[in-house]
């Protein structure tokens, strides 16, 4: 096995169901895209294809493309991703974001960053109202 394909990454069912439709009505990387960004259900799109006796009924691509360009008035989406490819990417971003955690020292959290305006939490009012925060002194109740 590859380094990079040690464990595959496991797809989300949400995920598994867009690509089932993708594979049983022969739709494109960008006709899924397309009927994502629409909030088309894949489990629905059986209804929605063409048996054949039903002439009136654009084919499923066609559909989804003609109300894609209807809704968004441009013909495909700027960026055509394959399911795939956005798990692939998911993975990566996860695990850029969990090596950077390993690497920054502990205790030190750029939100708990000192600005060094002591003068403005000491200025903040005891009875402050519900939810306000004097730089983590006092909890939502304005007590120590």
């Amino acid at each position: 096995m590859r380094d990079d394909m040690t464990q595959p990454k496991k797809l989300t069912l949400e995920l598994q169901v867009w690509i089932d439709a993708r594979r049983r009505f022969h739709l494109s990387h960008a006709q899924v895209q397309m009927a994502r960004e629409l909030g088309m259900n894949p489990k629905k799109l059986g209804g929605l294809t063409n048996h054949k006796q039903e002439r009136w009924k654009l084919p499923l691509h066609r559909y989804i493309e003609e109300l894609y360009l209807k809704r968004f008035k441009k013909e495909r989406p700027d960026c055509v991703r394959p399911i795939e490819q956005m798990v692939a990417d998911s993975a990566h971003k996860q695990a850029e974001r969990k090596e950077h955690k390993r690497q920054q020292p502990k205790g030190t959290h750029p939100q708990n960053a000192d600005d060094g305006d002591a003068a403005r939490a000491r200025d903040c009012p005891v009875n402050a109202p519900l939810g306000h925060r004097c730089s983590g002194q006092y909890d939502d109740r304005g007590e120590e």
